[in-house]
């Protein structure tokens, strides 16, 4: 009992003490700033570091808990037991409500201490002191959701044993690190919408604060982009449906962000190097990090049934509250710099590389507002009428469609595109080549059997927008040797690859997949698809939270073992898919009801079969290369063109007063204009 009141004490203390903190440090914040108050500032970032502490210590206490079974806390009682491995008890923090809560606490906590730590030498700057302030909020919100809605310190009455964490959650080790990944992006996305609050209340609405915060994005965005590739990877190897992407509620949550996330990345480059679209950013911006805290409401609220969201609970209003203030505040405060935010640059033709980059704009808002209806629509009719609606994927799907195509033909046109106005002679010469890229992805396509308009457009388009990145790389590497690739234009082209391989990835998978259902007999042969599936036998397994039925199935020479699984803490019964993955295509076996009793008995086997799933993964991880590249500045910018220590205000104006000043021209491509 001792130590069950120790740890629900220290953990408690631990929120407390972040709490006190963040409130702290907004306060310290905002008087030192206010008062022009270095002394005070320097003590409001130290802040920081007890609030990352303080999360710490708190999630270091609950892994404590759940590693010693300390079933009096209710949180261990309801995602811990005694016969859950080691891996499935450590990650079982954040496979419930307040767990997770407690994880993006953590995450956040850190990104505040490391951008106290990163701003040390300029925290008497009034940009970092209100981005500090903001933060601090933030932070301070999240403690208050551990501390009372959701409190993983609660002590209830002690049993002997829990349930453990949901079956899905503890039988395949991507559990350890989509969680993370997907928080590491969705909070991190916290860092440019503080500095672009900051930006708003101080005035300095330049480009400085853009340079400042670019590489937090990025990494923030490659994060989220992992995170999501790893929870596709997840459902295709757990849930036993052979998809990647079912447009569940949930999915669409952490997709939204990623829409406005990847506009903003885009088109911040036309404010760094034009002054334009300053609007665009900053709503951008705020749109992200409140997506990230609708997504919250929508997964753990328990206003939506999916696979990936938690129980009913009280921390929705709170959300709700937090959302809406977040939404309300943005938008009145870049009404109030109105004036400011004027951009000193024009478009001087829609056909340019500004031009390309306000339609993709456009497209990804397109995108996400289409996402946004079809997921929160459901909700609205239920509160309003009080019945029950789906919006299926074939909403999403017949919607989604031509938004893809249409992102694929930017990603072909826009590297090509010149600043300014393009002629149709430089045009033509840049997109020669790309365009018989195009031409040849079709072909092949053709060739190797593809069917059905849609399919063969967007091979052929993402055939046409990888070569454009091809050349643009072929380019840097001529002019600047293997260094020419660091930078974000070239960076952002390997990224831009890895979108291709994903996208011909889905279509592949989602337009040529082949499914069959068999009832086998011991030792009988089936013929699919041009391969043999073998019955050969069973084997049962019986383990301290688990038993189940493996059929072992030849598949071309090759023993595979398709599963079913029944957890004996809930009494659930789980598919174990088998896969044989290959670069052109994957094998993908589940075994279905009825179970098998004996080697003698017959089974009923699912057999898909799903094309080129293997280049989603493949693409994942060249966009995950790509990020780290484009977050390393250019060989024109390491000489000197746009010093990436410059102080914040040789870039911004030094007072509210004074207008904004468009920041010096920084170039988007470090190989020249012609490229």
């Amino acid at each position: 009992m001792l130590l069950a009141t120790l740890n629900a004490q220290l953990g408690t203390s631990a929120l407390i003490i972040g709490l006190t903190a963040s409130i702290f440090g907004v306060c310290a914040q905002v008087i030192g700033v206010r008062r022009h108050d270095p002394k005070t500032i320097a003590q409001g970032t130290r802040f920081a570091f007890f609030v990352f502490g303080a999360a710490v210590m708190a999630f270091a206490v609950m892994e404590r808990a759940l590693i010693t079974r300390d079933f009096s806390l209710s949180y261990v009682q309801k995602v811990g037991a005694r016969t859950t491995p080691a891996l499935y008890n450590v990650t079982a923090i954040w496979t419930s409500l307040e767990g997770s809560i407690l994880l993006w606490l953590v995450i956040l906590g850190g990104y505040t201490a490391a951008v106290a730590y990163r701003f040390r030498t300029r925290r008497t700057d009034p940009l970092v002191g209100w981005a500090m302030a903001v933060l601090y909020i933030i932070s301070a919100f999240f403690f208050v959701l551990t501390l009372f809605p959701a409190n993983p310190f609660k002590l209830a009455g002690s049993i002997k044993d829990g349930v453990g964490p949901n079956p899905l959650l503890q039988n395949h080790i991507l559990v350890l690190f989509h969680p993370p990944m997907l928080y590491l992006g969705y909070v991190g996305m916290s860092v440019p919408f503080a500095f672009a609050i900051a930006a708003l209340i101080t005035g300095r609405v330049g480009e400085g604060w853009l340079m400042e915060t670019r590489r937090w994005t990025l990494f923030a965005w490659g994060f989220l982009t992992i995170g999501i590739l790893l929870g596709g990877w997840w459902s295709y190897e757990v849930l036993g449906w052979g998809g990647v992407w079912g447009w569940d509620p949930v999915e669409n949550a952490s997709f939204l962000p990623w829409l406005t996330g990847t506009a903003y990345i885009h088109s911040v480059m036309v404010q760094e190097r034009r002054g334009m679209l300053r609007v665009w950013n900053l709503s951008l911006l705020v749109a992200t990090f409140s997506l990230t805290i609708l997504g919250t409401f929508l997964t753990r609220s328990g206003v939506l049934a999916s696979v990936h969201s938690f129980s009913e609970s009280g921390i929705g209003p709170y959300l709700l509250a937090f959302f809406g203030l977040v939404v309300f505040a943005s938008l009145a405060l870049i009404a109030w710099r109105g004036d400011r935010l004027r951009s000193p640059g024009s478009m001087d033709s829609p056909i340019s590389r500004e031009g390309a980059f306000l339609a993709n704009n456009v497209i990804f808002g397109l995108f996400a507002f289409i996402i946004l209806l079809g997921t929160v629509y459901p909700l609205l009719v239920e509160a309003i009428q009080n019945r029950k609606i789906v919006v299926g994927s074939p909403y999403f799907d017949q919607l989604g469609k031509p938004i893809g195509i249409a992102l694929l033909f930017m990603m072909a046109i826009a590297p090509a595109l010149p600043w300014r106005k393009a002629s149709s002679e430089v045009l033509s010469k840049r997109l020669f080549w790309p365009a018989w890229g195009g031409v040849v992805a079709m072909a092949v396509a053709l060739f190797v059997g593809a069917d059905g308009i849609t399919p063969i457009i967007a091979y052929g388009l993402a055939g046409f927008a990888a070569a454009a990145a091809i050349r643009q790389l072929v380019l840097a590497s001529r002019r600047q040797g293997i260094r020419g690739f660091l930078g974000r234009a070239n960076g952002g082209m390997i990224v831009h690859l890895g979108v291709i391989l994903v996208a011909v990835g889905l279509v592949s998978s989602n337009s040529y997949s082949r499914q069959q259902t068999f009832d086998i007999k011991a030792n009988s042969t089936v013929t699919f698809s041009g391969h043999t599936f073998t019955y050969t036998g069973i084997e049962k397994f019986d383990q301290a939270q688990r038993f189940g039925t493996k059929a072992l199935i030849s598949v071309d020479g090759h023993i595979y073992a398709p599963a079913t699984t029944t957890y004996k803490s809930v009494g659930q019964t789980v598919p174990t898919p088998s896969v044989k993955t290959g670069l052109t295509e994957d094998i993908y076996l589940v075994l279905e009801d009825p179970k098998p009793a004996s080697a003698a008995d017959p089974i009923r086997l699912t057999v898909a079969i799903k094309p080129m799933i293997a280049w989603l993964w493949i693409g994942g991880l060249t966009m995950a290369f790509g990020t780290v590249l484009a977050a390393f500045p250019g060989k024109r910018r390491r000489r000197g063109t746009e010093p990436a220590s410059a102080p914040i205000v040789e870039r911004i104006p030094a007072s509210p007063a004074e207008p904004a000043k468009p920041a010096n021209p920084v170039p988007l491509e470090p190989v020249g204009a012609d490229v």
